[in-house]
């Protein structure tokens, strides 16, 4: 009797094991830590301590280097995604390498003081004439941007060997996407017309 009690536990103990979801154990370890974690904050601050600080201090040298490592292997470049975060970017990209001129900014300080700063009341517009050299740091990124851009988009070169199966430019490029897309399947079909060969 206290055998076959024993066994009927352990069958509803396993019944209730295959009852939970595949990623129980992952979800009750996580959570066990997550409580780990609060409650070292909470002695922390009883202690009067920073819990970041403690924390840092509890990981080794080497699982640090391997963490830092794996963060500068993540690609920070997520590609186009659309106009809007290109261009903001873009705009990031440009500002950080300006270099402000602080002390004209400070002669502008002294000069305007609180009118520097213009309000919805502010009659500044049309005042500020920009100096030289900012015109000229500007025309020089402008330039440099134009090169960049140049170098970029460059026009594909025509090449003279290739066959030509269009008749006009508008159906080569038709030629060409149809190709990229459906050459695999056709290669063996346009050799056989080329050769006179199909059935």
């Amino acid at each position: 009797n206290e055998a076959r009690k024993l066994n009927h536990q352990e069958v509803v103990e396993e019944d209730k094991r295959l009852k939970l979801p595949p990623n129980w154990e992952a979800k009750k370890a996580r959570l066990e830590w997550e409580l780990q974690v609060e409650q070292k904050k909470k002695e922390c601050a009883a202690r009067g301590e920073d819990y970041e600080r403690v924390k840092l201090l509890e990981i080794s040298a080497e699982d640090a280097e391997r963490w830092e490592r794996k963060k500068k292997r993540k690609n920070p470049d997520l590609g186009f995604s659309d106009y809007a975060a290109a261009q903001l970017r873009q705009y990031q990209r440009l500002t950080r390498q300006i270099k402000p001129d602080l002390e004209q900014y400070e002669k502008l300080k002294e000069q305007y003081g609180e009118a520097l700063y213009p309000t919805s009341n502010s009659l500044l517009h049309g005042t500020h004439v920009p100096s030289r050299e900012g015109v000229d740091r500007m025309v020089a990124d402008l330039e440099k941007q134009i090169e960049k851009r140049e170098k970029y988009s460059r026009r594909r070169p025509y090449n003279d060997d290739a066959d030509i199966d269009y008749i006009n430019e508008r159906n080569a490029k038709f030629n060409k996407k149809a190709e990229r897309f459906y050459g695999k399947y056709t290669a063996e079909i346009k050799q056989n017309l080329e050769r006179g060969t199909a059935v």
